[in-house]
């Protein structure tokens, strides 16, 4: 009987470890060719790596929480058959003619494979894929057999560590369940506090009764390390300012009204507004590489998006060649995969300038730190009725605050406030912006 040692392959990006989150398939389970065998999360996103040959499962090199360098040994499935010439047993290399896997390091890149999600081994909770979408209803009996998304290592950390079973949670909103589940789960599960006999005892008995509460240690693994070394490292390395400007957006929100039948968002239309601004101000779309700064060619559009992993920074590559339009659909597609965590990592790198909307958050302005190596980012608050002098008349406008991040040693303060008032007079002027640009 033939023994082969499947290597974690390169993932792509540069990645040079991988965490396990979860193995989907058991000791001495018979495996084919392209079959997921396990979830892996890794610096940019969480992945299921197939094997690229069949056989029974001898050995599971890790368990959930263990990070694996790639190249070190993933998995070792045995067979009836000898090995095949050409791959050793201690090789990653795949050993059979038939996989169309298609990770970087492996495949042939033919063959048909229907890839199951994370949590699709029974079926998916229907999600609501836009606010103003209905929801898709789904019968009881089938709801009651669901078993949810959880795509968190720390989530199911939290849930082993308190004898929960995740089968028999449910999410409070959307298919995925999160921390917060997880602690409202272990407040259920508490015992009840009983009475004190007397109002004299009360603080005796809290004393002897309640446990001291622990610290909690979350390890920055994944994403979250990701986020926190590149945070780290703009802070430490880039001198950067932040200039602002309150802003009438009363025309822009009519434009977008009357846009919004003909595909454009809103997020589209600032990002359009961004891509002209930076066509006149090209030395922002930059970054500093050692001695020199990289004026970029071409404009990779990252935008802030919410997700089960926290917050992200998708990227719509060569947005200098699309519409408002194609932006709009472009920035749609990324945030529905962001928040069902199936961005890739070449999705999620690669930016040269970022759009932070946190006005969604309900807050006006902010002093962000750059997303790392890039130069500058556009932040827009929430847009709100305020008193606003118009033709030497008060009346009541829409508002919102532009503020301005950029990094002090590609440009000085003359062309980062000609970048801001560029943006600032097209929200208000949006119409003169459209057909000029």
């Amino acid at each position: 009987m033939a023994e082969r040692i499947f290597n974690l392959p390169d993932l792509g990006e540069g990645l040079t470890e991988a965490e396990i989150v979860e193995w989907l398939v058991d000791d001495r389970a018979d495996v084919s060719i392209d079959q997921n065998v396990v979830v892996v999360e890794t610096a940019k996103a969480t992945v299921e790596v197939p094997i690229p040959y069949a056989g029974t499962v001898a050995t599971r090199h890790g368990a959930p929480g263990d990070t694996v360098a790639v190249g070190a040994p993933l998995i070792t499935v045995s067979s009836g058959a000898p090995a095949i010439s050409g791959a050793p047993a201690d090789s990653g290399a795949p050993a059979d003619e038939g996989s169309g896997a298609v990770l970087i390091g492996y495949g042939t890149g033919h063959g048909q494979q229907t890839r199951r999600r994370r949590g699709s081994r029974r079926p998916a909770v229907p999600t609501m894929a836009a606010p103003m979408e209905a929801p898709v209803e789904a019968p009881v009996a089938v709801a009651e057999a669901v078993a949810p998304q959880v795509i968190s290592p720390i989530v199911r950390r939290l849930a082993r560590d308190h004898g929960l079973d995740l089968h028999h949670l449910r999410p409070a909103t959307g298919a995925v369940l999160r921390r917060s589940d997880i602690e409202a789960a272990i407040a259920r599960s508490a015992p009840a506090a009983t009475a004190p006999a007397s109002d004299a005892t009360t603080a005796a008995t809290t004393a002897a009764t309640t446990p001291a509460l622990a610290d909690e240690r979350i390890p920055l693994t994944g994403v979250r390390k990701v986020i926190a070394d590149k945070l780290a490292t703009s802070r430490r390395e880039i001198p950067d300012a932040t200039t602002w400007v309150d802003v009438d957006a009363t025309d822009f929100m009519t434009v977008r009204d009357q846009l919004r039948d003909h595909g454009v968002g809103q997020l589209g239309l600032l990002g359009r507004i961004c891509v002209a601004g930076l066509r006149t101000f090209p030395e922002l779309n930059a970054s500093v590489e050692g001695e020199e700064i990289v004026r970029h060619g071409g404009i990779n559009l990252g935008f802030a998006a919410q997700s089960p992993r926290g917050l992200v920074v998708p990227v719509v590559k060569d947005a200098h060649t699309m519409s408002a339009r194609r932006l709009t659909d472009a920035m749609a597609d990324l945030t529905a995969r962001a928040r069902s965590g199936e961005l890739s990592p070449a999705e999620l790198t690669g930016g040269t300038f970022t759009l932070n909307n946190y006005g969604v958050f309900g807050v006006d302005g902010s002093t962000p730190i750059l997303n790392h190596p890039e130069a500058a980012m556009l932040g827009v608050g929430r847009i709100i009725d305020r008193p606003w002098v118009v033709d030497g008349q008060l009346a009541v406008r829409k508002v919102t605050q532009l503020g301005f991040t950029f990094d002090h040693r590609v440009c000085d303060g003359g062309s980062a406030g000609g970048f801001l008032r560029f943006v600032a007079d097209a929200v208000e002027q949006p119409v003169r912006l459209l057909a000029e640009w």
